[in-house]
């Protein structure tokens, strides 16, 4: 492949340059330890990796400055290939049906991605990350949230594990003499507070303590709020250990009281009555135009961006957050900690030393040089440094074109790596504070890497039997008394056979 390399070294400058101030030192020395890294071993030439990867927004031109800045830095020769998501998975199954694959190929885990690491298409990774420092830094939740059969296969492209903050309106919660909600009947004196005593002040009953739209009870996303409301009451995160067994979240006292407050809310018109069918752009469009106290759907690290968001209709608005606490104090479910994780194919991978020289690549991305790089793009061009050593952004939109599609589609960190801290607003540093703190209290999900059988085959259907339940159940369709019959549906229609797998394969992995 022939590559116009002029410029690189202006280009590897820059990225040094910026990776200084983060106390590395970016000498000669160190430049040419890190090609030494990249190369595995003295007299080898640049590293030829293929990636694919799902396209993120406008595909880069190929030979963009950012690419042969990583080039330059790691001592390779890159040809990725952007494929358009909605082709993804598609396109996926074909390759891997003909064994044609890129070296560093990034899936994301459903059936055909767990089959196919299960036949023993792709290198396991597990025993090599010890020898890499900057692989092996990261929590080791980011690594076992990815394990099939308690092995360890792909490289995630890490992700905040405790994302879950709860983002209100301080200037409402103020006036009004509220705080935020810890126990269930903090949450219903809050809904009741903002629906009867007319915060917004234009006469109206017409604003909520929340607005929910129709992902309230995803089965599979911990960052569902009915999940995050239980956990904080002492629920599992989507299934957890009870009694020596596995079992969902909705079989517990914990969730199922989390689901009475969501009845009465809907009973008393103190929640949005088509909750079942909204949609989250609209859930935020409520948000935007001030009528919502506590923004649900959202992560503590954007409370910054609900603020700027809401000031256009409300200028005067304050905004804060604060941790997902209930009676036991803060408990957070452990969100799976990837976008996605990358896998190296034994049919294009051929021997052990390639695999490491690969590993060794991703061990540079995530070093101070190249962290700044993939996070913050080229000084000069994409940010400026501040006068107190930050990076400040100088054009947001060039920076989403040229480096975005590369940060979210390489392993990096956003705010908590080893590049160039991020300038902060006092509300940004704080939403990410409350997702540092949430690491010490994450619960995790314990069925996350478990196989099911009867899950893959059945999951879907059950999920929906499910999901129906509880919305019915929140509508006043159901009472208790028929919700739990549902539940009891539900266990005969293969959910016993999924709980009897999952400990069972609970156990093995303890073993």
């Amino acid at each position: 492949m022939k590559r116009k390399r002029q410029g690189a070294a202006l280009l590897l400058s820059m990225v040094l340059t910026a990776g200084s101030l983060t106390g590395c030192s970016s000498d000669q020395t160190a430049a040419k330890d890190s090609v030494n890294g990249a190369k595995g071993g003295a007299g080898d030439g640049p590293l030829e990796i293929t990636i694919g990867t799902p396209q993120v927004g406008e595909a880069p031109k190929a030979d963009s400055e950012i690419e042969r800045a990583i080039e330059q830095y790691t001592n390779s020769r890159l040809e990725i290939q952007w494929i358009p998501t909605a082709a993804f998975e598609d396109k996926k199954n074909v390759m891997i049906a003909s064994g044609d694959m890129p070296k560093a190929f990034k899936l994301t885990f459903n059936a055909t991605t767990l089959s196919a690491i299960q036949s023993g298409l792709f290198w396991e990774i597990g025993p090599y990350l010890k020898d890499y420092k900057n692989l092996a830094e990261p929590n080791p939740m980011h690594y076992d949230n990815i394990k099939v059969d308690g092995k360890l296969y792909g490289l995630p492209l890490y992700r905040d594990i405790g994302r879950a903050g709860i983002t209100h309106r301080k200037d409402w919660f103020d006036a009004l003499g509220l705080k935020a909600p810890v126990t269930i009947d903090d949450w219903y004196q809050m809904m009741k507070t903002v629906a009867e005593k007319d915060p917004d002040k234009n006469g109206q009953a017409d604003t909520y303590g929340m607005f929910l739209d129709k992902s309230y009870n995803d089965p599979v996303a911990s960052s569902a709020f009915l999940t995050r409301l239980a956990v904080a009451q002492g629920a599992p995160n989507k299934w957890g250990l009870v009694d020596g067994k596995v079992i969902p979240e909705f079989m517990t006292a914990p969730y199922q009281d989390s689901l009475k407050l969501l009845r009465r809310l809907y009973a008393e018109k103190l929640i949005n009555q088509d909750f079942s069918v909204v949609q989250a752009a609209d859930a935020d469009n409520k948000w935007n135009a001030g009528k919502v106290a506590i923004r649900v759907n959202t992560v503590a690290s954007a409370a910054a961006t609900s603020a700027n968001n809401l000031k256009k209709a409300v200028p005067d608005a304050v905004v804060d957050v604060v941790p997902f606490a209930g009676p036991g104090g803060n408990r957070v479910p452990a969100e799976p900690g990837n976008n996605g994780f990358f896998v190296f194919p034994k049919s294009s991978v051929k021997s052990e030393e390639e695999l490491k020289r690969l590993l060794a690549f991703f061990d540079k991305l995530l070093e101070p040089e190249m962290s700044t790089l993939l996070t913050r793009g080229l000084e000069g061009k994409h940010f400026k440094k501040t006068d107190d050593g930050k990076a400040e952004f100088l054009d947001l939109n060039l920076f989403n074109l040229e480096v975005k599609p590369f940060r979210d589609s390489l392993p990096s960190f956003e705010v908590t790596g080893k590049g160039l801290p991020l300038k902060l607003d006092a509300l940004q540093e704080k939403g990410w504070k409350v997702i540092s703190d949430n690491l010490k209290s994450v619960v995790p999900n314990v069925a996350l890497t478990l196989n099911s059988k009867t899950y893959v085959e059945n999951g879907s259907e059950l999920d929906t039997h499910i999901r129906d339940a509880q919305t019915k159940f929140i509508m006043g369709k159901l009472d208790e008394a028929g919700f739990q019959a549902e539940i009891e549906a539900w266990r005969k229609m293969g959910g016993d056979k999924v709980i009897e797998e999952f400990t069972a394969e609970y156990a093995k992995q303890k073993k």
